[in-house]
């Protein structure tokens, strides 16, 4: 984030959610009743993005899920190459006694694995989440969970390869030609898409595109009005009509999964330009109006 307290009081005004710890560097934000959360870090001399995600993993243990890795030719990182090391490299973080591993995919793109329990707090779990600073209001929309990410690399072919190869994912749904792969056992998934090449041939570097978020009772027209109270007007087209606080739905047609009439699927970009999707707890990214059916 470019501006960290800026953004705290964004995403605790908007959704209301609490304090759930705090590292050096970072305010991590609790989704629904936890673990699960979400980390604001100050990008420094870096732009703003989605710098990492998180997985858990039963019965975490640092050496086994270590060796497992091993296995898949995921080695251990040297002292560059940011969080895990580089790309099929894995790191160890040891931060006030709790172990954190990094793991770098074939992308560069980096993965956090702990346990289910996991909060961003202390103990050998990292899951001592105690101190819960509550938000100074309740919110206009009340935030569940995560949904997804939506990831743009160069071959999604092999990444995909990659990720049930590794972490036994099975495909959840299509839409259009690009599979979703299923995380865990809810409606949780990750998507790959292409994201291109620039002049010569070279390919762009792998970014995470935009997280979804889920609520309760979706509902476009009222989520809109939400957003709207907090300054987040509709998307236009002219040279003013993207960029930070605008809101937007794109209706995923027959073609790519939808139904009939369209898969209303809702977005908005916060202070730094950053870009949310907010669906129905139900979604999975299938068929049906609230893209539940998978």
């Amino acid at each position: 984030m470019s501006d960290i307290e800026r953004s705290l009081a964004f995403y605790q005004e908007l959704f209301g959610v609490s304090v759930q710890a705090r590292h050096e560097k970072s305010v991590l934000l609790r989704l629904g009743t936890g673990p699960h959360f979400l980390a604001l870090t100050e990008a420094e001399s870096a732009a703003p993005r989605i710098d990492h995600f998180g997985m858990a993993v039963e019965g975490f243990d640092v050496d086994q899920v270590l060796e497992t890795l091993g296995s898949h030719g995921i080695t251990g990182g040297g002292s560059s190459g940011g969080l895990s090391g580089g790309s099929l490299r894995v790191r160890v973080v040891t931060r006030d006694g709790t172990p954190e591993i990094y793991l770098g995919d074939p992308n560069g793109l980096v993965i956090q694995l702990q346990d289910p329990k996991y909060c961003g707090g202390s103990g050998p779990l990292g899951d001592d989440c105690a101190a819960l600073e509550p938000a100074p209001d309740s919110g206009s929309l009340e935030l569940i969970g995560l949904s997804h990410l939506t990831i743009n690399v160069s071959d999604p072919e092999s990444t995909n390869a990659f990720y049930q190869g590794t972490f036994g994912m099975d495909v959840q749904a299509f839409q259009a030609a690009s599979p979703l792969m299923g995380v865990g056992q809810g409606s949780d998934f990750l998507m790959f898409i292409s994201l291109g090449r620039t002049g010569r041939g070279n390919t762009l570097p792998a970014q995470i595109h935009h997280a979804c978020l889920t609520v309760e009772d979706f509902d476009v027209l009222r989520i809109q009005n939400a957003l709207e109270e907090h300054g987040i007007r509709p998307r236009g087209t002219g040279p003013d009509g993207s960029g930070p606080l605008r809101h937007w739905v794109s209706m995923r047609m027959p073609n790519r999964g939808g139904v009939p009439e369209g898969t209303p699927e809702l977005y908005f970009s916060d202070p730094d330009g950053l870009s949310i999707q907010l669906q129905d707890v139900r979604y999975c990214g299938g068929g049906g109006y609230l893209g539940e059916s998978c």
